[in-house]
């Protein structure tokens, strides 16, 4: 992307943590308050990852890093793959039948009874829009104007 992309892009995050932040003092319950503050964090990172960017391309532009076009390149690859998680994380190791959630420990998927093996991995399930509540059209416009994927969803 472009600077002027980048800094687009940098103007619409903001404005998108402002109006979460303002959307926030109406939330009636913990639940809600957590979702929001996770947006809000995931927003912030969104926000240092593209200040990086921009950093790096003024640097290139200049000329006065030499590594900095490879730091770019990765950056920017990175940032293709962000997401935002506002409540469970699941990541499943086919490989090695283990599972982990939220970046803890890796746990064995596999379960032995008198009937045999079987692999059991949990599921990851979207919150309903009920459960978003007011976040839940912000959450479709943040991922519609800025193309970051935002996942809403609890491990069973």
């Amino acid at each position: 992307m472009t600077t002027d992309q980048n800094l687009m892009l940098y103007t619409k995050l903001a404005g998108f943590r402002l109006v979460v932040l303002a959307n926030r003092f109406g939330c009636d319950s913990g639940f809600s308050r957590e979702l929001h503050d996770r947006l809000i964090e995931g927003l912030d990172a969104a926000i240092a990852r593209i200040h990086v960017i921009i950093e790096l391309q003024r640097s290139v532009l200049i000329g006065d890093d030499e590594f900095a076009e490879y730091q770019l390149e990765g950056e920017n690859e990175i940032f293709g793959r962000f997401t935002i998680n506002l409540l469970d994380d699941l990541e499943c190791d086919c490989d090695t039948h283990e599972f982990r959630v939220n970046g803890g420990d890796w746990v064995n998927a596999w379960a032995a009874d008198d009937t045999g093996v079987e692999t059991n991995y949990p599921k990851l399930v979207a919150l309903i829009e009920d459960e978003l509540g007011s976040l839940a059209p912000i959450i479709k416009d943040i991922m519609r104007e800025t193309g970051i994927p935002i996942n809403a969803g609890r491990v069973v």
